[in-house]
């Protein structure tokens, strides 16, 4: 699908756009928008709201043909909700049913005209994004390993935004980093769904040397042997019952200035996680192959933030392997010793998401970060914590984290990309205590989240540091069943923001 922008220099200007559908907005209290009442000649658009044939809620449409006064040959009425008070999810709302309409019609080209600045703290750019996203992720087929591929959309192809001619430099950058974001979650959502056969740590390591290749980032990839010489104990016990190799996965992009601190961004690339000697239930363990869903993110992000050349030395890294049972797995009671030098007595080896991302965040040291992010689909604990809604969002208590967490948080609520703090305490740590070994691997049932996120911020206090969960929002299960692609939105505004800052100063 492509995407363009249409400047308008007056209200008139909506009657002479020659396309196949031009869509605008009506309201609850029977009341057109501002492009709606330039095409309404004739008085029938407002006629269709009192006749009810439209009630104007958040979402509703309906589609008229060869309008009176209108040079498209459609038009499409999308309901807002009520024209003083249109929230971001009336907004979000209306641009889903907008996408969708689109999916159907039989024209290949249209034009959204909507008040892209209705919403309260959101701008014409955030709402261009938005419908974007929207679309892309409606038009996202999931059939790359079927036989016969699902027949592709018939519907528009090309969508174009109608803007003040002021607006439309802004909007058109507003277009490249919305499409730059979602080919990073499309890129997300295709390793998520490809099965642990073929999505295995060598494929994770393939995949970001073919980024390197085509956005001139560089790529380093350490095999075994090097992983042994870093002595990452803790990383290569959770690879002792699989054949497949493991993979250390470092790739960089190098937009800012040389000597200016890079963002690390760390997932957790676990390919298939069986739970090795701790082996999880038969029933839905296939859904194993997305707790590469961290792995997976960053990846996208790196695409993404590559691809709108952002300003910015962002360095990403993958700690990659199997967790499977055999003669040769780590066992329940086992002692390893991880880089940092700490002993971890593995009481459960289910809990292998920490043991790998620990060495990783061990040896992040090394690029004096400014900011250390990781992603995870750490805990079923905070799927019951905080459901499918919300990721996880974990750190320490100090101005400096309490600020990162805000910055976070906000990034979420932009993206719609949602996350929630949650608590790290020393009263939490206590439960990690071990007799044989400096720390266990696991605290037992209660706040399993946050003990799990206590165990990684033992490993980062050399630097400033925040942990995503996205157990509950990298995928969904069922008749819907796939990867969300999440926190790819997140994550990239973080980072559009960060460079925003950057070149304010």
């Amino acid at each position: 699908m492509d995407f363009s922008i249409k400047p308008v220099a007056a209200k008139t200007g909506f009657t002479t756009i020659k396309t196949g559908c031009i869509a605008v907005a009506v309201f609850e209290n029977k009341t057109l928008s501002a492009a709606a009442q330039a095409l309404d000649t004739k008085g029938e658009i407002l006629a269709a709201l009192k006749s009810g044939d439209l009630t104007g809620k958040p979402g509703s449409t309906l589609l008229l043909r060869n309008l009176a006064g209108s040079s498209a040959d459609r038009v499409l009425l999308v309901g807002l909700g009520k024209q003083d008070a249109v929230s971001e999810k009336d907004f979000l709302t209306a641009l889903q049913a907008t996408a969708r309409a689109f999916a159907t019609l039989g024209t290949s080209d249209a034009v959204v005209a909507f008040p892209f600045d209705i919403v309260a703290k959101r701008d014409t750019s955030w709402a261009i994004g938005s419908f974007i996203l929207a679309a892309r992720d409606g038009a996202y087929r999931s059939d790359t390993m079927k036989s016969k591929k699902e027949p592709a959309s018939s519907g528009v192809k090309k969508v174009a935004f109608a803007v003040d001619a002021k607006e439309a430099g802004i909007s058109k950058s507003a277009i490249a980093q919305a499409v730059a974001t979602a080919n990073g979650i499309d890129l997300t959502k295709e390793l998520g769904n490809l099965p642990a056969n073929v999505c295995t740590p060598t494929y994770l390591a393939n995949t970001a040397k073919k980024l390197a290749r085509e956005f001139k980032m560089t790529a380093e990839i350490l095999d075994r042997k090097q992983i042994q010489a870093l002595k990452m104990g803790s990383f290569l016990s959770v690879t002792n019952g699989s054949v497949a190799p493991p993979k250390f996965i470092v790739l960089k992009h190098s937009g800012g200035k040389a000597k200016e601190a890079p963002i690390v961004l760390v997932g957790k690339g676990i390919t298939f996680d069986s739970g090795g000697i701790s082996i999880k239930p038969g029933a839905a363990m296939d859904e194993m192959k997305y707790d590469m869903g961290g792995a997976a993110a960053v990846l996208g992000t790196m695409r993404a933030i590559a691809e709108m050349k952002l300003p910015l030395n962002v360095i990403m890294v993958i700690p990659s392997c199997e967790n499977m049972p055999s003669g040769s797995a780590t066992k329940p009671g086992d002692i390893v010793t991880s880089m940092s030098g700490q002993t971890i007595e593995v009481l459960n080896t289910d809990a292998e998401g920490r043991l790998v991302l620990c060495d990783a965040l061990t040896y992040v040291e090394r690029f004096k970060p400014a900011v250390v992010i990781d992603a995870a689909t750490l805990t079923g604990a905070c799927i019951t914590a905080l459901g499918h809604h919300n990721s996880g969002l974990f750190t320490r208590n100090d101005d400096a984290h309490d600020a990162l967490a805000e910055e976070l948080l906000t990034a979420g609520k932009i993206a719609g990309d949602t996350a929630w703090r949650m608590p790290i305490e020393d009263r939490y740590q206590e439960q990690l205590k071990s007799n044989f070994a400096d720390m266990a691997n696991i605290g037992g049932p209660a706040g399993g989240s946050v003990t799990a996120a206590c165990f990684l911020e033992r490993y980062t206090r050399k630097y400033l540091w925040a942990h995503l969960d996205i157990a509950g929002t990298a995928w969904r299960s069922g008749a819907a069943k796939g990867s969300t692609g999440r926190p790819v939105p997140l994550l990239t505004t973080f980072l559009i923001g960060r460079a925003r800052t950057a070149k304010a100063k």
